[in-house]
C-alpha cells in the first residue's frame, strides 16, 4: 500500500546571513550600474568575513563608476541590514574591489551583431517550478519559512521587537496527506540576540512570528518547536562565519521541492541566464499552474554560450496535467521570446531591482508597480485557458 503520508522539510536565512549580505552587495552594485546603464553587463562577487568584504568580478558598461561610489554602496548595503557590530561594522569594514572590465571573447559571444540576436552568456541548465499548496504558488515549507524570517526582520527595522540582531535561520516541516501539506512537524529558528537575553526570552519573541507565519492551526507541538537550540547566539554575521555570493541557491528558489541548474542568481545582470531564463521558467511554470492546467509544473531550460534561442524547452506536470506536456511546450514559445533578448523584454527586467530580491527568495513574492518580480505575475493565464 502506497504511505500517503511523509514530511518535507526546507530552510530560509535572513537578509543578515553572511551569504546573503554577500548576495544583497553584489546585487546593489549590479542595481547601480543599471540606474546609469541599463545595457551594462555585469557578474560580481562578494566575500564578507570579520570586518572585511571582498568585491571582485567583471563588468562592462558604458558610464564609468568609480571606487569610492562602490565603497558607499557597500557600506550602505551593511548598514540597512543592521550591522554596526564590533566584528562587523559599516563604518569600520574594510573593503578591498577587485572589479575588473568584462572579457572580450564573452562580449563577442553574447551581444547582438548585425543579424545575429543577442547569445546567452554561458551554457547551462534553468529550472521554474510552482505548485498550489498556497495561494502565490509555491512549496508550503519554503514560502513558510521564508515568511517567519521576514516578519521578524520587518518587526527588527521597525523597532517593534529588541534585542534581536540582522542574522538568523529557519526551518520548517510540513506533514503532507495525499500530497497536500496539513500541518507542521517541527519548526526551528535560530537568531542572533543581544548577550542580555536567554534562550527562553528569545523563544517567547520567536514565537508570535511562527505563530502568525502558519495557517491557523498549523503550529507544531512545544517538544518539536527549538529555538536557537545550541542555547546562544550572540556572535553572528560575517563575524561568526565567511559569507560567499551564490551560496544558497535552494534557499533562493524552492527550498529543495524542485531540480537546480546550479547556477546562482546575485550579482548577474539579466543577460545572464542563469538569472533570466531561471525567473522565465518560473513565470511559465507559474501561469501553468495559476491557469488550472496542472495543479503543479517544473520547467527546464537549456542555452549554449552565443546561442540565442533555448536548445531545449521541457514541461513536466508529474502526471498532473490536463493537456500534452509536448503540447504546452510548443503553446509557451509561442507566447514568449525564451531568448536572453527576449526575456529580458517580455519581463521588462533592465532595472534596478534586484537589490529587494537578495533575501526571501526570488519567487513566491507579488509583482510590484516599478517591475520588480514582474515574473510573479499570471498575465498568460487568460490566453492558456482560451487557448486549451
Amino acid at each position: 500500500m502506497k504511505n500517503t503520508e511523509y514530511v518535507f522539510t526546507s530552510e530560509s536565512v535572513s537578509e543578515g546571513h553572511p551569504d546573503k549580505v554577500c548576495d544583497r552587495i553584489s546585487d546593489d552594485i549590479l542595481d547601480y550600474y543599471l540606474s546609469i546603464d541599463p545595457n551594462s553587463r555585469v557578474a560580481i562577487e562578494t566575500l564578507a568575513s570579520t570586518n572585511k568584504v571582498v568585491v571582485s568580478g567583471e563588468v562592462s558598461s558604458s558610464k564609468s563608476v568609480t571606487k569610492e561610489i562602490i565603497e558607499k554602496i557597500i557600506r550602505n548595503a551593511v548598514k540597512d541590514i543592521g550591522y554596526n557590530q564590533k566584528g562587523f561594522h559599516w563604518e569600520n569594514i574594510t573593503i578591498e574591489n577587485y572589479i575588473h572590465e568584462q572579457s572580450g571573447d564573452i562580449i563577442l559571444g553574447v551581444e547582438r551583431q548585425g543579424n545575429k540576436d543577442q547569445g546567452a552568456g554561458d551554457q547551462g541548465i534553468m529550472f521554474g517550478y510552482a505548485c498550489n499548496e498556497t495561494g502565490l504558488l509555491m512549496p508550503a515549507p519554503i514560502f513558510y519559512a521564508q515568511n517567519i524570517l521576514k516578519s521578524l526582520a520587518d518587526a527588527r527595522h521597525d523597532k517593534k521587537i529588541s534585542g534581536i540582531g540582522p542574522d538568523s535561520k529557519s526551518q520548517v516541516t510540513l506533514l503532507y496527506n495525499e500530497g497536500k501539506p496539513v500541518k507542521s512537524k517541527a519548526v526551528v529558528v535560530s537568531t542572533q540576540h543581544d548577550a542580555s537575553l536567554d534562550q527562553k526570552d528569545v523563544r517567547e519573541i520567536v514565537r508570535p512570528f511562527v505563530e502568525k507565519s502558519l495557517p491557523k492551526g498549523w503550529m507544531c507541538e512545544e517538544e518539536n518547536f527549538f529555538v536557537n537550540p545550541t542555547g546562544r547566539f550572540v556572535i553572528g554575521g560575517p563575524d561568526g562565519d565567511t559569507g560567499l555570493t551564490g551560496r544558497k541557491i535552494i534557499v533562493d528558489t524552492y527550498g529543495g521541492s524542485a531540480p537546480h541548474g546550479g547556477g546562482a542568481f546575485s550579482g548577474k545582470d539579466p543577460s545572464k541566464v542563469d538569472r533570466s531564463a531561471a525567473y522565465a521558467a518560473r513565470y511559465l511554470a507559474k501561469n501553468i499552474v495559476a491557469s488550472g492546467l496542472a495543479n503543479e509544473c517544473t520547467i527546464q531550460l537549456a542555452y549554449a554560450i552565443g546561442i540565442a534561442k533555448p536548445i531545449s524547452v521541457n514541461v513536466n506536470c508529474n502526471g498532473k496535467s490536463k493537456i500534452n506536456e509536448d503540447i504546452i511546450s510548443q503553446k509557451l514559445q509561442s507566447l514568449i521570446d525564451l531568448s536572453p533578448r527576449g526575456i529580458c523584454e517580455h519581463l521588462d527586467l533592465k532595472k534596478p531591482i534586484y537589490s529587494r530580491t537578495s533575501s526571501y527568495g526570488h519567487f513566491g513574492r507579488k509583482p510590484e508597480a516599478d517591475g520588480g518580480f514582474s515574473w510573479e505575475k499570471v498575465d498568460l493565464m487568460d490566453k492558456l485557458k482560451t487557448t486549451f
